[in-house]
């Protein structure tokens, strides 16, 4: 496995386990709405990125655009969800616009994932 590789599936480890711990303060916490979607993308996107990069290392996916679709996963989920829990924390977002950017790059990343299937690797 590339460094690279082996970086995303370290970050998808800490995003799987903000995931649960967000699900478990949204379980137990009072008015903690919007904890339980940050926990979805956290969680969803670090199995997303473990299969993105286990693709790309079998070279089922153009290995170069498949990586940075699935670092804008990591840099997207965790903005998206960072922004949702520091409003429930804090009472105010991390910065302005920082939840729609971060599903505006998911979006973007998911494409890329996309192109990186449908991209013929080097030879």
């Amino acid at each position: 496995m590339s460094k690279f590789g082996r970086i995303l599936v370290i970050l998808a480890g800490l995003m799987g386990a903000d995931g649960v711990i967000l699900a478990a303060l949204s379980a137990h916490g009072g008015d903690a709405a919007l904890l339980a979607p940050a926990s979805s993308m956290l969680l969803f996107h670090a199995s997303a990125v473990i299969g993105a990069v286990a693709l790309a290392e079998r070279g089922l996916i153009h290995a170069r655009v498949g990586l940075v679709a699935t670092a804008g996963f990591v840099v997207a989920a965790f903005l998206f969800a960072g922004d949702l829990t520091v409003r429930h924390l804090a009472g105010h977002s991390l910065f302005p616009f920082a939840a729609p950017t971060g599903g505006t790059l998911l979006i973007l990343s998911w494409l890329l994932l996309a192109v990186s299937a449908a991209w013929p690797r080097p030879a």
